[in-house]
């Protein structure tokens, strides 16, 4: 990985943290608690990662101390638990470059132009530069942004409305169920999977079953295999096990077929990687590059499970992790918030009397 090539007014810092996804946010809370300032790079214009891009109003209910929040909540909070470190977010753009130099640190270029040398990397990139999985029908792509879609970003703006959605996992048994029976209501909802087992929640399944004995929607056992148009998308073409193609009028079309993990230019930065993910180890969340670490969902190590808290115990070990490179002379100590004046005087809190 080692290059040494002529760049001008690099932004010199001690971290870049790339993916400003929640993980990625909480990265700079714990580096922030040992006194290291971040710098933070999403190809999003917006930080909050997928939580925020494919499901803001979505329900989570693993967050340890919060029963439920959404997606938004959830990324709101974070930023404001970030505010006393004064990170500096650099969105919108995406990281093209990684070149270690002779000096140990690290030159990051992105796609706009923005260049750092840094000490040290955090990948918190979710599963890279996701993006949904499409529908593989030929022409139908001329509709997306106006009738197809692959996210539901206002669900208010469908209410009303003659819903097809796609798909067999939570995402899509979520927004049939929040179609059906939420605030933003549509005048019919039917789902389309290509059978009748799914990969969502049980209980989300049952549900849409009872809605369907309901006559409050419809469930089809097909694949969409063509759609018809007169200057706006007029139905799709369902074709079921039966071979037997049908046509399924519609005004919006909604696929949910998960995500496909891009790595993009992190496969080309020289480190290992195991089914399109990072290897880390377990102690410092250290890819196989020393300084360049790895949290949250891009990495893997065995019995990793992908959970956003998850996420955040491997961020708390890999800023500990960092320490070494970052103040190579400094003995960092473990401190607790609750009674660290020193992790006060940090978060900028006054320090609590419990006499």
């Amino acid at each position: 990985m080692t290059a040494v090539r002529p760049f001008a007014n690099p932004i010199e810092t001690d971290a870049v943290i790339i993916g400003a996804g929640p993980v990625g946010l909480f990265q700079i809370f714990e580096l922030g608690l040992l006194e290291v300032k971040a710098h933070i790079i999403d190809s999003l214009a917006y930080p909050g990662g997928q939580p925020i891009e494919l499901y803001p109003d979505k329900p989570i209910y693993d967050i340890p101390a919060i029963p439920v929040c959404t997606g938004q909540e959830l990324t709101d909070a974070l930023l404001k638990q970030t505010e006393p470190f004064g990170a500096t977010y650099h969105l919108g753009q995406e990281v093209s470059v990684v070149e270690k130099q002779e000096d140990g640190r690290f030159h990051v270029e992105t796609s706009k132009g923005t260049r750092f040398l840094t000490k040290t990397i955090f990948i918190a990139a979710g599963v890279g530069a996701f993006q949904p999985r499409t529908l593989k029908v030929e022409g139908l792509d001329k509709f997306e942004g106006s009738q197809l879609f692959y996210r539901v970003r206002d669900p208010q703006q469908y209410a009303g409305k003659n819903l097809v959605i796609v798909g067999g996992g939570d995402s899509a048994l979520d927004w049939v169920l929040n179609f059906v029976e939420g605030e933003h209501k549509a005048e019919s909802v039917i789902l389309i999977h290509r059978r009748d087992g799914f990969r969502a929640a049980p209980a989300s399944v049952a549900r849409m079953k009872e809605l369907c004995e309901q006559f409050e929607m419809q469930f089809i056992v097909g694949q969409v295999t063509g759609y018809e148009e007169d200057n706006t998308l007029k139905a799709v073409k369902v074709t079921g096990g039966d071979g037997v193609t049908r046509s399924v009028p519609l005004d919006v079309l909604f696929v949910f077929f998960g995500l496909s993990p891009k790595l993009g230019p992190i496969a080309d930065w020289g480190l290992e990687i195991e089914r399109k993910q990072l290897v880390v180890d377990t102690e410092k969340f250290s890819t196989s590059e020393p300084g360049i670490f790895a949290v949250g969902d891009i990495n893997t190590y065995p019995g990793k499970k992908k959970l956003i808290l998850s996420g955040f115990h491997e961020c708390a070990l890999a800023a500990f992790g960092a320490m070494d490179i970052i103040f190579p002379e400094k003995k960092v100590f473990l401190q607790y918030t609750t009674t660290s004046p020193k992790l006060h005087k940090v978060l900028g809190v006054e320090m609590p009397n419990f006499d």
